[in-house]
């Protein structure tokens, strides 16, 4: 059986950030104008008035500062308060397949292989742009990719149930390399005019290249086990679908939809406090038992590449892993800059901050999310030399020594040693 490796990894950073701050008066201005619009009900008490938000509350709430967005614009304006993405023609690359190309493309040039050579695109994010024809098809035609492709969502944990089907692929011997992409479009699926949640997401894509160790060079990480779970929860929900239209009544059909109650639901809803209380042991639990079920100490793992969706969550795991206090170095936080991405989290902790390791030290890269969903994935540093002919050569495609030139995208791929934009 052929074991996989992970052999390159891109990123797709969108150029525009929206901090706390500009989040914040955004909501607060349409938290006035909701409330004085409602005045009437509010002085009944039919209504309760929405309370102001502060970046105080959501840094201490997530550890979120910042978030990059496809559109600015059209998430802090108080009379929108959602991007503004028009739509294109079929004959155009779509916002979700033009997002993964771009981390495809830093991937593979990090990669140094001709795309002849994958044999498969997996698109694995949380939320697809259509249903058909499959994003992920989409991609492969515009990289010139043969062989097949399709889509999967489990939500947050898409990255990792995508790279355990990659290696299962490959294992099975039916590709030597698979490329996967997670493009995120999370702020056109989030409510910014609830104060619990506007907080919480970002945009971005990232991309991963699996290959199989008999075709692959030196360097990049081993893939030393995988292991998926689902548990179901209504906890975290989004209702959009392509239902939604036949539960109107005939006279409403295509009408739009005027009840909030029944508007907010075709959005992400979530019960944070259950979630937590739900998913930390859940996940903790599940590390530790596969890291004895592969011989490995989660104590002597040298770096958690967790799902960045609340600090808070990641540093409780990280404890319960670790079995101490983990320092940044071994739990890895880029939610600060980021915010919530979905599935794209654990793989841009990984993309940006795989560097320091030694050959055959180890490492975990996790997800978890709606669903419930979680997907573990244990990897060890491979050597970056090849020995022989009386000289060493060094090939590595996550560490090539000298920045790549950055394109004024903000794409970053994963030569660079820390955190670049």
């Amino acid at each position: 059986m052929q074991h996989a490796v992970i052999a390159a990894t891109g990123l797709f950073t969108p150029e525009q950030s929206v901090s706390n701050a500009e989040l914040v008066d955004s909501y607060n201005a349409w938290a006035d104008g909701w409330n004085a619009r409602h005045a009437a009900q509010i002085e009944a008490g039919e209504l309760e008035a929405k309370a102001h938000s502060s970046p105080e509350f959501i840094e201490k709430a997530s550890g979120i500062k910042s978030r990059f967005v496809l559109d600015k614009a059209g998430v802090i304006d108080p009379e929108r308060m959602a991007p503004n993405l028009p739509e294109r023609s079929n004959d155009e690359l779509s916002i979700l397949a033009e997002m993964a190309v771009k981390a495809a493309r830093q991937a593979i040039e990090a990669w140094g292989k001709p795309v002849s050579e994958i044999g498969a695109v997996l698109c694995a994010a949380s939320n697809m742009q259509r249903p058909y024809p499959a994003m992920a098809i989409e991609v492969q035609q515009a990289l010139g990719i043969e062989g097949f492709a399709f889509d999967m969502n489990v939500a947050c944990s898409s990255a990792t149930f995508g790279v355990k089907t990659a290696a299962d692929f490959i294992a099975g011997g039916s590709v030597k390399a698979v490329l996967m992409v997670n493009p995120e479009v999370c702020s056109a699926h989030l409510n910014f005019t609830d104060r619990d949640s506007h907080f919480i997401f970002g945009d971005v894509a990232t991309a991963v290249i699996v290959e199989s160790a008999e075709t692959a060079g030196p360097g990049g990480w081993d893939v030393l086990g995988t292991r998926l779970k689902t548990v179901f929860s209504n906890n975290i929900r989004n209702n959009f679908g392509f239902l939604n239209r036949n539960a109107r009544d005939t006279a409403h059909l295509d009408s739009p939809v005027a009840d909030d109650s029944v508007q907010n639901d075709k959005l992400f809803i979530q019960q944070g406090r259950k979630v937590f209380r739900d998913v930390v042991p859940m996940v903790s639990d599940m590390i530790v038992d596969h890291a004895g079920e592969l011989g490995l100490d989660p104590h002597e793992l040298k770096r958690l590449w967790l799902h960045q969706a609340n600090i808070n969550m990641n540093t409780m795991i990280g404890k319960k892993v670790l079995g101490r206090e983990p320092s940044s170095d071994e739990n890895v936080i880029i939610l600060d800059d980021y915010a919530n991405t979905s599935s794209a989290g654990s793989i841009i902790a990984f993309h940006l901050h795989n560097d320091g390791f030694a050959p055959g030290e180890t490492g975990l890269i996790c997800s978890f999310g709606a669903g419930y969903s979680a997907g573990t994935v244990f990897v060890r540093k491979r050597a970056d030399e090849y020995q022989g002919g009386g000289r060493n050569r060094t090939t590595s495609r996550l560490h090539r020594p000298g920045p790549p030139a950055i394109s004024p995208n903000r794409m970053t791929i994963s030569r660079v040693s820390g955190r670049s934009k």
